[in-house]
């Protein structure tokens, strides 16, 4: 399976946040490198969605979409308070 751009989840992602995420920086928890949302390996699966980190692909976060309820998790990711001050 072909990984969609990052920007792929900014749909999603903006419904459930209510703001554009896609520019949000933080750092992967596996391998530590800091990057933006927009920047993540999308994979599209049956219920949602994964974001993989470019470096390891580990999986950072998950979207799902059950029974019109959407959520996201992140897993291995934290957002950093200052959005665009950890992108390169």
């Amino acid at each position: 399976m072909a990984p969609l751009d990052g920007n792929a989840i900014g749909g999603p992602l903006l419904e459930l946040s209510g703001r554009e995420m896609t520019a949000a920086d933080g750092p992967c928890g596996q391998c530590g490198p800091v990057f933006q949302l927009a920047e993540l390996r999308g994979y599209a699966s049956a219920p949602g969605a994964v974001g993989r980190c470019r470096s390891r692909r580990a999986v950072v976060l998950a979207l799902t979409s059950i029974r019109g309820q959407s959520r996201v998790r992140f897993r291995q990711f934290r957002l950093l308070d200052n959005p665009g001050a950890g992108s390169s």
